[in-house]
């Protein structure tokens, strides 16, 4: 479903109605959100995703009839272009391996700042993945990340502004954002991803924010 005048369209799936009216009051005041719809179960986040074609779908990983990584894995395998952003509660964080392998494009939990929970589904639509450090550091526990060790060295190649991106990246933000928070073209931006990427031996965003993180740890 496309939102109207280009509003950024949300499922919101949750068992809790006071999370989800939360969620609902939350996104209603922002000019680019619509929520379009809400989920109480699994079964019903798949039928709604597969009816209104929400390009976000704000996702609980306990939930009854299927649970989110069932519902996540639906998703992917039915081919949706729906973008996943899991919002679940800290308890849950032995399954961030399972829900970044099942599609999930960004995993928050409820513990979030309003604010950030917001700016975290606008990335995750513009094409991001975005991780709470928390979950990252869960998934790169798991080994699900792959292994980093020479990669990890090559952040030391990498240059002052390369850096800046790279750290602008592990926070989730996009290009567009990048450029704007350091005051340079989207184009330049576009350079520098590009560089970092190659430099770290990384084929995507994701594994250079991942790693950006373990290089924090050490």
């Amino acid at each position: 479903m496309t939102g109207t005048a280009g509003r950024i369209t949300v499922l919101v799936a949750d068992d809790h109605p006071v999370v989800r009216q939360g969620l609902q009051v939350l996104l209603s005041v922002q000019d680019d959100i619509e929520v379009v719809g809400e989920a109480a179960d699994g079964g019903q986040a798949v039928a709604m995703t597969a009816e209104l074609d929400p390009d976000v779908i704000l996702l609980d990983l306990k939930l009854p009839v299927m649970d989110g990584i069932a519902v996540l894995r639906e998703l992917r395998d039915a081919g949706r272009r729906t973008r996943a952003l899991v919002l679940t509660s800290a308890g849950d964080r032995d399954l961030v391996p399972l829900a970044v392998r099942a599609g999930a494009a960004g995993f928050l939990y409820k513990d979030v700042d309003p604010d950030a929970l917001v700016r975290a589904l606008r990335s995750v639509h513009d094409g991001n993945t975005l991780l709470a450090p928390e979950a990252a550091g869960s998934l790169l526990r798991s080994g699900a990340a792959g292994p980093a060790g020479p990669a990890v060295r090559g952040i030391g190649a990498l240059t002052g502004r390369e850096r800046e991106v790279l750290a602008q990246i592990a926070g989730g933000r996009s290009n567009r954002e990048i450029a704007r928070l350091l005051r340079v073209s989207e184009k330049t931006v576009k350079t520098h991803v590009s560089s970092v990427l190659a430099k770290l031996g990384v084929a995507d965003r994701t594994q250079a924010a991942l790693l950006a993180v373990r290089q924090q740890e050490r």
